[in-house]
């Protein structure tokens, strides 16, 4: 009985700490909340500032961390992929050149160029979208500097005149 007990208060534990703890979405904070359905897969959902994530009643006696991390990571990579695709267009017109390809990948960076593909990390959608443009403005304007020289630092100001303020935002994770 006293095992039971134990095992039930941690689990409980464990989706309080979940609940307690934002989700940034594009610069806005977001609470999680935990239902159960009659539902074969996990579903998610954003009402306001909720991330609703519906289990299945199966999972009601288990602890979820895991199950929960990759809805949450699988929704950084959906919205990535409008964010990214829309401040990869921004830049594209604003500068009138493109990498001959990027990517969305996770990484221990935000961002990288390496042999003319830009690679971006989901993570970014954390972030608002002056962020997120900043972000890809400064790997473009690796695809024409490769170091962050005083020209590669004017391209961007030329483009993006805050972009220290942005800087700023990213140097404080």
């Amino acid at each position: 009985m006293n095992i039971v007990r134990k095992q039930t208060i941690r689990k409980s534990l464990v989706k309080t700490e979940l609940e307690k703890h934002p989700v940034p979405i594009l610069g806005k904070d977001y609470r999680v909340k935990i239902t159960y359905k009659n539902i074969r897969i996990t579903e998610l959902d954003v009402e306001n500032t909720n991330i609703i994530i519906s289990l299945p009643n199966r999972y009601k006696k288990m602890a979820n961390t895991e199950i929960l991390d990759l809805a949450i990571d699988k929704m950084y990579e959906q919205i990535a992929k409008v964010e990214i695709e829309r401040a990869m267009e921004k830049t594209r017109i604003m500068l009138g050149f493109a990498p001959e390809e990027y990517e969305i990948k996770r990484m221990k960076i935000l961002g990288k160029c390496e042999n003319s593909k830009i690679s971006i990390n989901p993570e970014v959608v954390k972030y608002k979208r002056e962020v997120i443009d900043y972000i890809v403005l400064h790997q473009y304007c690796h695809l024409k500097h490769k170091t962050h020289s005083k020209t590669f630092y004017k391209m961007i100001e030329k483009y993006q005149p805050n972009y220290k303020k942005c800087e700023e935002v990213l140097m404080n994770i």
